[in-house]
């Protein structure tokens, strides 16, 4: 009985040491005498004791690599170092176990070996801009080369592009030249909207003050023509009533005189006096002296 009590625990441990469960985003492979037998996906299994063993555990999901800065020479003799990341996922267990020897390696190696090939036809300034070129071809080229291994390139990203000490120093020297001419240009565009603004406001000025000066000059003139009118029609007014009151011809002369001395007005050196306005000036005199004799007595 002990015996038959010890076989059945050792069996019993056996069976429970060969209960596999295999984990998400997990798979293993199985063989059997040394060969392919199965790939164990997301689940319990169980492995037959002594026959089966699993050989490799794959991990399905997205993984990244970053390879070491690799040499490579441009089109026009550079050389730089550039190093890149890899995005890739196993897409076929079996082809991932049985492909090929250390995968990580032979990535790596595909991946410096295409670098190379495209970058040597490329110019440094293609190099340096034609980023998104490169990783797309070095994409295209992983990808079809890695599917007998059932890995699947999912993106390749140039990391970093380090050229030569000499042709960093060349760049920066290019690069501040540029700053220094775009600040020249736009420097120069200012003081010319400056200028233009200054020039622009001194003829609004001017249209301005002979604007001013039209109006200024319109307005003295609507005043002397009003002054005038106003004049005038007073003379007017004058001359009408004068006439509904029929004055004399004493009274006609008296003016004329008035007008005569007013006309002198003190320049003039020699005056002729129409003979009537003559008398009436003579009789004028006579007037005044006989109002002065009335004023002695």
């Amino acid at each position: 009985m002990e015996i038959i009590f010890i076989l059945l625990v050792l069996i019993l441990i056996i069976v429970i040491a060969n209960i596999k469960i295999v984990p998400q985003a997990y798979a293993y492979i199985v063989e059997r005498f040394g060969g392919y037998s199965a790939t164990w996906k997301v689940g319990l299994h169980v492995k037959v004791p002594f026959v089966e063993k699993i050989a490799r555990k794959v991990n399905l999901k997205e993984q990244v690599v970053d390879f070491p800065p690799q040499p490579v020479i441009t089109k026009d003799n550079v050389t730089m170092q550039i190093d890149t990341v890899v995005y890739f996922q196993i897409t076929d267990p079996k082809l991932y176990a049985y492909g090929v020897e250390r995968p990580m390696m032979a990535i790596e190696n595909l991946t410096a070996t295409t670098l190379r090939n495209i970058i040597g036809d490329l110019e440094l300034d293609e190099t340096l801009t034609s980023r998104d070129t490169v990783n797309t071809k070095m994409r295209a080229i992983l990808d079809e080369a890695t599917d007998p291994w059932g890995i699947k390139i999912n993106r390749v990203e140039l990391k970093n592009i380090i050229p030569p000490r000499e042709i960093q120093d060349a760049m920066e020297k290019q690069m501040k030249a540029e700053r220094e001419r775009r600040e020249s240009i736009l420097k120069a565009e200012g003081e010319k909207k400056s200028s233009i603004l200054m020039a622009e406001g001194e003829k609004e000025s001017a249209i301005l003050r002979a604007e001013a000066k039209k109006q200024a000059a319109i307005k003295e003139a609507e005043g002397q023509a009003e002054a005038i009118l106003t004049v005038q029609t007073a003379i007017a007014e004058g001359i009408k009533k004068i006439n509904e009151a029929n004055p004399g011809d004493s009274y006609v002369a008296l003016k004329a005189l008035e007008s005569f001395e007013k006309a002198a007005d003190g320049k003039a050196t020699k005056i002729i006096i129409p003979s009537q306005i003559q008398g009436l000036a003579g009789m004028a005199t006579s007037i005044k002296e006989l109002v002065s004799e009335e004023k002695s007595k």
